[in-house]
């Protein structure tokens, strides 16, 4: 074997594999051997339990025939007439138990722990010497127990019988006690060839071990030493190149590191240049919104105001015309007073619209009463709407960007909730909870569903504005000030908006303008 691991040595992948061939080979003898002794040795214990409980029941007839013997003399005794039923029915029992044990053992069983083991021709040659003893006993023992009184023992049948079961007592003993011995030879026999096998098994796994140790070890400690010469030799030259691998491993990381740091900056330049623009245009649109609600309380409000009060006066002077008779004057007064009070709506159009597109109370007071003079503005007949907060006017005021982001998208949802949903019921809540502050808006109207919103852009309605449009613009300026925008709506059962931005209360200036 020697010889034969030293000319693979030609061969490095053949050296592995006949080592482990042999190895398994010699491994699978030790391992059957092993396990056919442990399996063979366990058997033939299970098998002297066995017969050890065959002994015993055996022996235990020797003790029972003498307890026989002895409750048969009680009971024919004249001076235990007063016991004679209890020795009779001693007698039955130990009798039975008797009758019940021999006819057992003969056929090598004992049902009480259901053991059964073919006795041996020896044995059997026994059973059948003992065989007219135990029928003297059972014809002696059944005359016995069928007596029905004590007088019935001086019947010469009765006699009879209590000799014939003490001339055969000796020979039972003798002859069970023949077949005891029997017994433990056969079961010292078995006994001595389990040791003789069990000394061979452990000879043949000394040897397999020791062709474990020269086959496989020696030679495999000799080549392991060729391969340990090698292989520090081989560590001497992967440190070397190691330390080459090291060094253009740094310089990629190092460059791989500075790739993703620049590719972060750009990103979050466009991310802030992307949100500067988004800011500037709404800042734009919130500067051209509050001039022209400028131009329109300033200019359009006092000039309609000026026509309303020379439309009065001429309406005074035609009073008076009429009531000095001069001309019917009733048909242009008439006229004249629905004049009046088509300039009076358009006054209040007008401040309305002012209201709408930059409304003073926000500038001057803050959000929460902006918000909630907008739920009065927008209550009617058929929509009720109402407001809550747990925010106090003693609180400070917020930024003055998140006001107006809250008040213009408090202002969409519910412009969307009267011309999409028709609820009766609109109600607006504002509330600071775990360092946010969250707006929501829901209606009991008839609620769409959210996803399908989503593919509708293009669609138009009768007012020309896309489904979803309000929508858009709320979430675009939700993001514009890192918060979130959630939209919870089921057909049927009214819409929900919910947006949470990052609390922040500070004291804000404002124009006064």
């Amino acid at each position: 074997m020697s010889e034969l691991l030293n000319d693979n040595t030609k061969n490095d992948q053949a050296i592995p594999f006949r080592f482990t061939r042999l190895y398994v080979t010699l491994f699978v003898v030790l391992a059957v051997l092993l396990t056919g002794g442990q399996i063979l040795t366990q058997w033939r214990l299970s098998t002297v339990q066995d017969e050890l409980w065959i002994i015993r029941y055996t022996a235990l007839q020797r003790h029972q025939s003498q307890q026989i013997v002895k409750q048969a003399l009680q009971v024919t005794d004249i001076n235990e007439r007063a016991n004679f039923d209890q020795n009779l029915s001693e007698l039955r029992h130990v009798f039975t138990t008797f009758e019940r044990y021999h006819l057992q053992s003969r056929e090598g069983k004992v049902s009480d722990h259901n053991v059964t083991i073919p006795n041996s021709a020896n044995v059997q040659v026994l059973y059948n010497e003992i065989n007219p003893e135990f029928t003297a006993f059972q014809r002696s023992i059944r005359r016995l127990i069928n007596l029905r009184s004590p007088d019935e023992v001086v019947q010469p049948d009765v006699q009879a019988s209590l000799k014939l079961l003490l001339a055969n007592e000796k020979p039972f003993l003798e002859e069970i006690d023949a077949i005891v011995r029997q017994h433990t030879g056969d079961l010292r026999n078995q006994l001595t060839r389990l040791e003789s096998i069990e000394l061979y098994l452990y000879i043949v796994s000394i040897l397999v071990l020791l062709g474990i140790g020269v086959l496989i070890f020696r030679p495999a400690t000799r080549r392991l030493k060729q391969t340990i010469a090698q292989l520090i030799e081989a560590e001497q030259q992967a440190s070397i190149a190691n330390k080459q691998l090291l060094s253009v491993n740094k310089s990629l990381s190092e460059t791989r590191q500075k790739l993703f740091e620049a590719t972060r900056l750009q990103y979050q330049q466009e991310m802030d240049e992307q949100k500067l623009r988004t800011s500037y245009l709404m800042a734009g649109q919130e500067d051209e919104r509050k001039r022209l609600s400028r131009e329109l309380h300033d200019g359009l409000g006092q000039m309609l105001t000026a026509i309303k009060l020379q439309i009065e006066g001429l309406e005074a002077g035609l009073k008076r015309a009429a009531q000095q008779g001069t001309s019917d004057l009733t048909a242009h007064s008439k006229n004249i007073s629905n004049l009046k009070k088509l300039v009076t709506q358009t006054i209040q159009e007008t401040r309305t619209i002012s209201n709408n597109l930059m409304p003073t109370v926000l500038s001057d007071f803050g959000v929460i009463p902006a918000i909630k003079m907008l739920a009065e503005n927008d209550r009617s007949e058929t929509i009720d709407v109402t407001f809550e907060s747990n925010l106090t006017a003693d609180d400070p005021r917020l930024d003055k960007n998140v006001e107006i982001m809250l008040y213009r998208i408090t202002q969409e949802a519910i412009s969307n909730a009267v011309r999409h949903a028709h609820p009766s019921h609109i109600h607006i809540e504002l509330i600071e909870r775990q360092n946010y502050v969250h707006l929501i808006v829901s209606d009991d109207g008839r609620g769409f569903r959210p996803e399908n919103q989503r593919s509708k852009l293009s669609h138009q309605t009768q007012d020309g504005r896309a489904p979803s449009q309000g929508l858009h613009n709320m979430q675009e300026r939700a993001k514009l000030l890192n918060g979130k925008l959630k939209i919870n709506s089921v057909p049927g059962k009214g819409t929900k908006v919910q947006v949470s931005i990052p609390y922040k209360m500070q004291s804000a200036h404002y124009d006064a303008n």
